[in-house]
C-alpha cells in the first residue's frame, strides 16, 4: 500500500482552496473557438483545405491507436458524428450530460475541425511539398515578428500557443520567458550582462558546495542528476557538471525553498532547447556535448540557469517546506476532475485511490516523467504563451490528460493495478498529435470551467 513520505504526509489535511484559482482575463466565447482553431494550427490565413485535413489527420490517428489498444469487435455502421470525435472531450457524468446548455458549451470544436469530421478530404492527397510550403509560412511568420525592431510579445504569444518551429524555439522561449528584452537592439547587451552575472555566483557561491551549511544540498543535487533522462545526454560529465552548478546555484540563492526534487528535471528541456542552436545532430540525446566550444556551453548555461529561474519564480511555493502549492494543486485536481466526469473520480474513490498517489508526481514535475522529452518541450511551447501557463492552465492539462485514460482506469478492479497504471501510464509513442489533443482539450476544460468554479456542481 502507498503511503505519503514524511515530507508532506503530516499536511494531508491542510485546508486548501477548494476552487481553481481565476484566469487573469476573461475570455468570451470568440476568442475561444479563435484560440482552440490555433491549438490546430489552423489560422485564419492558412489554407482551409491544409487546416481541415491537418486536424482529419490528427483524428484519424489517434483513433487507430485507440482501436489497437481494443479487441477486435463486430463492425458496426456509425452514426453521426464519428465516434472517434469524441476523444476531444472528457466525458461528463449523466446529470450533467442531460443538460443541453453546458453540454452544447462544452462540446463546441472549431468550425474547421468540425467541417473535416464530416467531409470526405484524405489528407493522403495532400503533397509533403504543400505541408513544407505550410510549414515555411509559419516559420516566416515567426522571423518577422522576432526580426523586430521591437517583438509584439502578444502576437508571439499567439503564434506559439500551436507550437514553436525548432530553429527559432530558442530565441522565442527566451522571450516569452521574460529573460530577454522585446527590443532587438537590447538583447546582446541583455545577454552580455545576465552571463556575467551567473558566472560571478558560481564564483562566489559554488566552492561553498562541500561546507556543513550546504554539503547535504549538493549530495542530493549529485545523487539526483543520474537519475535524470535522458541518460545518454546527463550522463555525460560535462552535463553533469552544468547541471550541478544551475541546480546549486539555485538553491544558494533561494533559501525560502532550497533544493527539492523534482527541481532537477526542469533544467532539461531549456538546456536541450538551448543546444539545439549548436550542435548538427538531430537529436539532442545522441550529441556529444564535450565537442561544443566551452564558451558556448558557458552561454548556454547562464541561459538555461535564468530561464528555469523565471519559470520556477511563478512556482515556487511547490517547492518550499511541505510543497503547499502541490498540496493545493493536487485538491484543485480532484475537485475539478469530480465536476467533470463524477464517474471517473467516483472510481478512484472506491477502489481507495488518492490523486496524491499519482498527481503530486504529475505537479512536481509538471508532466516530465509522465511524457517523453520532446513532448514535454511541445507543451512548454503553449506553457509559454498560456497566462500562468505553468501553473493555472498546466491544472486543465492534468485533467485532460486523466480524462485520456478514462476507458482504462474504469475497466481497472483492483487498487493495486488501477494505482500502478496510473504510476506507469503508455506514452513511451507520444508525439506532437498527442499533445495537441491534450492542448486543445484543456483549453476546453479551461473555458467552461476557469470562470465558473460552480459549473456541473451538484
Amino acid at each position: 500500500t502507498w503511503k505519503p513520505g514524511p515530507r508532506w504526509g503530516s499536511l494531508c489535511h491542510a485546508k486548501v482552496p477548494t476552487t481553481p484559482v481565476k484566469a487573469r482575463r476573461t475570455s468570451t466565447f470568440q476568442e475561444f473557438e479563435s484560440n482552440t482553431s490555433d491549438a490546430w494550427d489552423a489560422s485564419e490565413d492558412d489554407d482551409e483545405l491544409l487546416a481541415m485535413a491537418t486536424a482529419n489527420r490528427v483524428l484519424r490517428n489517434h483513433s487507430q491507436r485507440q482501436e489497437r489498444r481494443r479487441p477486435p469487435e463486430p463492425p458496426a455502421v456509425p452514426s453521426s458524428p464519428p465516434a472517434h470525435a469524441h476523444s476531444l472531450s472528457l466525458s461528463l457524468s449523466a446529470e450533467s450530460a442531460s443538460d443541453t446548455a453546458p453540454l452544447q458549451r462544452s462540446q463546441s470544436l472549431p468550425h474547421s475541425v468540425t467541417v473535416a469530421l464530416g467531409g470526405t478530404s484524405d489528407p493522403s492527397t495532400l503533397s509533403s511539398s504543400a505541408l513544407s510550403e505550410r510549414e515555411a509560412s509559419r516559420l516566416d511568420k515567426f522571423k518577422q515578428l522576432l526580426a523586430g525592431p521591437n517583438t509584439d510579445l502578444e502576437e508571439l504569444r499567439k503564434l506559439s500557443w500551436s507550437g514553436i518551429p525548432k530553429s527559432v524555439r530558442p530565441i522565442t522561449w527566451k522571450l516569452l520567458s521574460g529573460y530577454l528584452p522585446a527590443n532587438v537592439e537590447r538583447r546582446p547587451a541583455t545577454l552580455q550582462r545576465k552571463q556575467k552575472e551567473y558566472f560571478a555566483f558560481i564564483e562566489h557561491y559554488y566552492d561553498s558546495r562541500h561546507d556543513d551549511a550546504h554539503q547535504d544540498t549538493y549530495r542530493q543535487i549529485h545523487i539526483d542528476i543520474p537519475r535524470m533522462s535522458p541518460e545518454a545526454l546527463i550522463l555525460q560529465p560535462k552535463v553533469t557538471e552544468i547541471f550541478e552548478r544551475i541546480l546549486f546555484i539555485w538553491a544558494i540563492r533561494h533559501p525560502a525553498s532550497g533544493y527539492v526534487q523534482g527541481i532537477n528535471d526542469l533544467v532539461t528541456p531549456f538546456f536541450v532547447v538551448f543546444m539545439c542552436e549548436h550542435i548538427e545532430e538531430e537529436d539532442v540525446d545522441a550529441a556529444d556535448v564535450s565537442r561544443v566550444p566551452a564558451d558556448v556551453l558557458r552561454n548556454v548555461e547562464a541561459d538555461t540557469y535564468w530561464c528555469m529561474s523565471r519559470l520556477l519564480d511563478g512556482i515556487q511555493d511547490n517547492y518550499t517546506f511541505a510543497q503547499p502549492g502541490i498540496q493545493m494543486k493536487v485538491k484543485m485536481l480532484e475537485e475539478l476532475v469530480s465536476r467533470i466526469d463524477e464517474q471517473v473520480h467516483r472510481h478512484l474513490e472506491r477502489h481507495e485511490v488518492r490523486y496524491l498517489q499519482f498527481a503530486f508526481r504529475w505537479m512536481n514535475n509538471l508532466l516530465m516523467r509522465e511524457v517523453p522529452l520532446h513532448c514535454t518541450i511541445r507543451l512548454w511551447d503553449t506553457y509559454q504563451s498560456e497566462p500562468e501557463g505553468f501553473s493555472h492552465f498546466h491544472l486543465y492539462v492534468c485533467a485532460a490528460f486523466l480524462g485520456r485514460w478514462r476507458k482504462e482506469i474504469l475497466e481497472e478492479r483492483d487498487f493495486q493495478e488501477l494505482l500502478l497504471f496510473l504510476q506507469n501510464l503508455p506514452t513511451a509513442h507520444w508525439g506532437d498529435e498527442d499533445i495537441s489533443l491534450l492542448l486543445a482539450e484543456a483549453y476546453r476544460l479551461k473555458f467552461a470551467f476557469a470562470d465558473a468554479p460552480n459549473h456541473y456542481k451538484k
